[in-house]
């Protein structure tokens, strides 16, 4: 019966996602519960070194697996190596971050295995060998509790919802092959935008929709600047070009769970709704007093966002000094 927590680590050149970590953070506490152990995999090219830093996370062994095809993600290849490290290891149960990246490799490695998976997690609770793994479905409007049966069970787990721990460890880090196979996709080009925080693994976010009226976002970039926050936006503001899809929060966008999350101008559409209702605490901020947004919020303002943006960051400046 296969056995043992295996946790995959998630790298883009050599530096590791923060879910990675939150991940880790949960694996090495279910293994502990279950009295097992808890290995961390990380595949990649020239890895082995980077992965020195997973030792603090008290993995019980650490796994890299090299070759230059591993460089930058391609499913194919991290599906191949993965699934076979997977059968030599044999692991009862996998967790994932469910990151773009780790959504589409847990579900691609599920299927090859034939593996039930659980995806895009909140909770997991855990009673002798029965994990509980809470999820939300029908577009974040309920939260269901699902139990996974067979000898190998999958959970990606949605970033900013575990808290990262650091046990310590002295795990060596052991190189181990695995065939990467045939490749039918081949990897063109890598842009990189700079200098601005991963959305989906933000403490804080600070979001504008249709209210902005039109794509000058100054008076939420300032904000976000001094609170040291990411800049989102809702689909309608994305559609009329105000922003770039990459900053869409929103079921059609990117699933966020910040500590806090500032939404203004933004009525508050199910779809967006979807991508962060989970978030811990939720301000609102419109002139609009029935926008469906403040049934959500944690604290709600009618105000002029143009008026109350400007005065948030001002008064935070002060208290910064």
């Amino acid at each position: 019966m296969s056995q043992g927590v295996m946790v995959v680590a998630e790298q883009s050149d050599g530096v590791f996602r923060k879910v990675t970590f939150e991940v880790l953070s949960e694996g090495k506490r279910i293994a502990d519960t279950l009295g097992c152990q808890l290995t961390a995999v990380v595949l990649g090219a020239d890895i082995a070194g980077p992965a020195q830093e997973l030792q603090v996370y008290g993995p019980d062994k650490i796994l890299a697996v090299e070759d230059s095809q591993l460089a930058d993600f391609l499913t194919d290849a991290y599906t191949n190596a993965l699934s076979e490290v997977i059968q030599q290891e044999d692991p009862g149960i996998l967790f994932f971050g469910a990151s773009v990246q780790g959504k589409d490799l847990s579900a691609r490695v599920a299927a090859r295995l034939d593996a039930p998976l659980a995806g895009d997690c909140v909770a997991i609770t855990c009673d002798g060998d029965v994990l509980t793994a809470t999820r939300p479905i029908y577009g974040g409007k309920l939260l269901a509790d699902v139990v996974l049966e067979g000898d190998r069970r999958l959970f990606s787990i949605r970033p900013n919802t575990v808290e990262i721990k650091k046990p310590g460890g002295s795990a060596a880090v052991e190189n181990v092959s695995a065939e990467v196979g045939t490749v039918t996709m081949n990897f063109v080009e890598k842009r990189m935008e700079t200098g601005k925080i991963d959305l989906t693994e933000a403490n804080i976010v600070v979001s504008g929709g249709r209210g902005m009226g039109g794509d000058d976002y100054s008076v939420v970039e300032a904000l976000a600047d001094v609170l040291g926050a990411a800049v989102g936006a809702s689909r309608a503001a994305v559609d009329e070009g105000w922003r770039s899809h990459s900053d869409q929060v929103g079921q059609t966008g990117k699933v966020v769970s910040p500590g806090l999350y500032m939404a203004f101008g933004i009525s508050g559409a199910i779809q967006h709704l979807a991508g962060m209702s989970s978030s811990k605490v939720i301000v609102a901020i419109n002139n609009d007093a029935e926008a469906p947004i403040f049934a959500k919020a944690d604290y709600a303002v009618v105000a002029d966002l143009f008026e109350i943006a400007p005065y948030i960051t001002q008064e935070i400046q002060k208290i910064s000094g």
